[in-house]
């Protein structure tokens, strides 16, 4: 009874217009063009809408907002349609968390082409977004873990670090920077040598416009001084993972604020996420966060901060 409800013309062009956010002309030419939906027509003539044409309408319109083609969109939509009969579920939470374990997998196996293939897959369905914070962000967590806690070897760390490292990068280089924006340096905390997590969040950091010196890797703290001298950034963004990397990591924070009055020191990785609650309290204005949300909260009140 409800699935004929949902089938069941209701709305006019003019509300579906409204409700959508798409001009008449470009919903009559999505249809006209690619018969992805086939409204019904009242007495006058007039196209009648029904609540599932306004599900996938919404969706469709959801995905062109995202980036892709409407072609692409309808494309995606027939695919998650044979994957099943309700594509607005949460299997696609399921099939998010699929191609995370078969990437994994990929890489315990050494199989470069199937790495490159799935995450071409991932790339091509979902946001660049959606993979960076939702498969690759968890993915390098839970590869680091495996390897800190025996269950990898460093040459299956390696192997992931190189594609992965690759991949991003060559995404990262693609944004160009605004010039208004204040400058940003970005590198591992002493003692650190796992630099993908700040890779990903260098490029969130180039997608929002901010011109990013990248470092990497960890280097010597005095070289880092000579950096900042230099390029004299608004921020300095360090990564921790190894809780052993820790200590060194805090000290560092107090004594580059103290030297350089004008810098922002943002701090992130597992070992920030993981600290006991009185260094989180103590450094608690320099957590950047783990989710984007919480990323986009702390740049913009440190950007505008007077």
């Amino acid at each position: 009874m409800q699935n004929d409800l949902d089938n069941q013309g209701k709305y006019n062009m003019k509300a579906v217009s409204t409700m959508v956010g798409i001009l008449p002309g470009t919903l009559r030419a999505w249809e006209r063009r690619y018969q992805m939906i086939a409204p019904v027509r009242n007495e006058a003539g007039h196209r009648l809408y029904s609540d599932n044409h306004v599900r996938k309408l919404k969706w469709l319109t959801q995905k062109v907002n995202d980036g892709f083609t409407i072609s692409q969109a309808i494309s995606l939509l027939e695919q998650e349609q044979k994957v099943s009969a309700r594509p607005f579920n949460d299997q696609a939470e399921d099939r998010v968390s699929q191609l995370q374990q078969d990437i994994l997998h990929a890489f315990l196996q050494f199989d470069e082409r199937t790495v490159q293939d799935l995450m071409n897959e991932a790339f091509t369905i979902y946001t660049m977004d959606k993979v960076l914070i939702d498969i690759l962000a968890p993915l390098l967590l839970q590869i680091g873990n495996m390897w800190e806690d025996g269950k990898i070897t460093t040459a299956h760390e390696h192997f992931s670090t190189s594609i992965l490292r690759s991949r991003i990068g060559a995404v990262m280089h693609a944004y160009p920077h605004n010039g208004i924006l204040p400058k940003v340096v970005a590198v591992c905390a002493p003692g650190e040598w796992h630099e993908l997590g700040l890779l990903i969040f260098t490029l969130y950091m180039r997608r929002k416009g901010y011109e990013v010196i990248y470092l990497g890797s960890s280097i010597k703290e005095h070289d880092i001084e000579v950096v900042l001298e230099t390029v004299k950034p608004r921020f300095l963004f360090m990564s921790c993972t190894m809780t052993n990397n820790l200590s060194s990591t805090l000290e560092l924070t107090l004594s580059l604020e103290k030297e350089f009055s004008n810098l922002v020191v943002g701090l992130g990785g597992s070992a920030i996420d993981s600290m006991n609650d009185e260094d989180k309290q103590k450094f608690h204005p320099n957590i950047l966060g783990q989710s984007m949300n919480e990323w986009d909260h702390w740049i913009e009140e440190k950007t505008y901060a007077n």
